[in-house]
């Protein structure tokens, strides 16, 4: 059966913008993306806001997506969102999102935010990147490269046994 209703985990001031270029494909149905302000009136509340916010959004969802920018590894509340998803059995799945256009522009890669979660182990991760005949990231293929198989990658998280 297809998952069509996912968490999205994400860094959100670096990558939002990535995000709803992943959103706007329509291929699966994810949490409400909230905005710049409505994200710091939750963070202004404390971490159990943050808690409780995330755990209600994951609650209902079939799977959870990890979209993975350059600095995603590093953040606190992907890692927890990871770990979460791993112990309750939720598919899990990493898509690279650093070469997406993000106001005209790509980004590097950055490292892997299963490495450091506890126990998710051989989650897979799919790079749509695609790059021109000079080396240069293509945004336009890359996000064409998405379209096209964000939901076959989706269809191969993978879950706690």
């Amino acid at each position: 059966m297809a998952i069509k209703t996912v968490f999205y985990s994400f860094h959100y001031e670096r990558d939002v913008s990535r995000v709803q270029l992943v959103r706007n494909i329509n291929a699966l149905e994810g949490q409400p993306l909230l905005n710049a302000q409505d994200w710091e009136e939750v963070k202004r509340r404390g971490r159990q806001a943050i808690v409780d916010w995330i755990d209600e959004q994951m609650r209902y969802k079939r799977a959870v997506v990890v979209l993975i920018g350059r600095e995603t590894a590093d953040r606190p509340w992907v890692i927890y969102e990871i770990e979460k998803a791993w112990q309750a059995k939720k598919p899990l799945v990493g898509v690279r999102v650093h070469s997406l256009s993000s106001f005209g522009r790509a980004d590097r890669p950055g490292a892997n935010p299963f490495d450091k979660a506890l126990g998710a182990d051989n989650i897979p991760v799919f790079d749509p990147t695609r790059v021109d005949r000079w080396g240069g990231i293509d945004t336009k293929a890359t996000y064409a490269n998405l379209v096209a198989n964000l939901e076959g990658w989706v269809a191969q998280a993978k879950a706690r046994a």
